[in-house]
């Protein structure tokens, strides 16, 4: 299975299985009047959006390079990525205002076995769905698989809150439901705010990672004829880099030598992972 296809998929899983959750979850809070449980089927409605955008995101990204994007439309990967992580802030802040207001001025719920099977099947789909992700990320390396794993990761976690809140309330402590609701609407806030900064690291051309610099440098060494490097400057193309690096040559050898040893560079360096192009400026010494 190819790295879009994989993408492909996991956002339509997630459609699939968010639609499922969100129906059951907003049904039995709104009969139950659990503001926990209502805060998390407003984050299955958020987890529908993100696995949306994955979709969408998906198959701008995977378009070939044409004369108006010269190195193709990968960037729409991260772009896509943010649009998922502001409609999270988003949601959060929603949440987080409603909660308070439950909490301050008081907020009775029914108690119902429902609630707590509807959490138990949360809990079991998201973490098969977390489980799955995991598997792909771990093939592809991709944000937007990235963020759905999170993502489902994260809602096993809220799930198991709201659980708590709900067998809170069979007690009569119900203060705990606004207080769970507030919770989460904090941890969509932070989940949010790091898919937000990574994808604005790479929308704003980060470098490539000292990592793969030194593997850059350590090719460089390999050929005898460079005789130092002057520069390596990088720009990412969606989940890879073009890569800018300037070598220092003899300035007796041919301009067909130093052509070819550039040539020779540049195609050991596009052979590493994260390498999308490389371009070798030579200066003579």
């Amino acid at each position: 299975m190819t790295r879009e296809d994989s993408i492909k998929r996991v956002g339509i899983v997630g459609i699939t299985g968010n639609i499922f959750l969100l129906t059951i979850k907003f049904i039995i809070g709104f009969i139950c009047h659990s503001q926990a449980m209502l805060a998390d089927a407003a984050n299955s409605a958020g987890d529908i959006f993100a696995s949306f955008m994955t979709t969408i995101g998906n198959k701008i990204a995977k378009a070939p390079k044409d004369n108006d994007h010269n190195f193709g439309h990968g960037k729409a990967e991260y772009l896509f990525s943010m649009f998922i992580s502001i409609s999270m802030i988003f949601v959060a802040f929603k949440l987080l205002w409603d909660s308070a207001n439950s909490l301050i001025f008081g907020s009775n719920f029914n108690f119902s076995v429902f609630l707590i099977v509807v959490c138990i099947i949360t809990i079991i789909v998201k973490f098969s769905l977390f489980l799955y992700t995991r598997k792909l990320y771990k093939l592809h390396d991709s944000i937007l698989i990235k963020s759905s794993m999170q993502d489902h990761k994260n809602d096993c976690i809220v799930t198991i809150c709201t659980l708590v809140s709900i067998i809170f309330g069979l007690y009569g402590i119900y203060w705990v439901d606004g207080v769970v609701g507030i919770g989460i609407s904090l941890w969509i806030f932070y989940s949010g705010s790091i898919i937000f900064l990574e994808s604005y690291n790479v929308l704003m051309d980060t470098s490539v990672d000292e990592t793969t610099k030194d593997m850059i440098l350590e090719l460089s060494h390999t050929y005898d004829n460079i005789k130092g490097i002057e520069e390596i400057a990088s720009a990412p193309v969606g989940y890879k880099y073009i890569v800018f690096i300037t070598i220092c040559v003899d300035g007796n050898i041919s301009t067909f030598q130093s052509h070819k040893l550039a040539d020779d560079l540049e195609n050991d360096i596009k052979k590493l992972d994260k390498i999308y192009d490389a371009i070798v400026h030579v200066n003579p010494v």
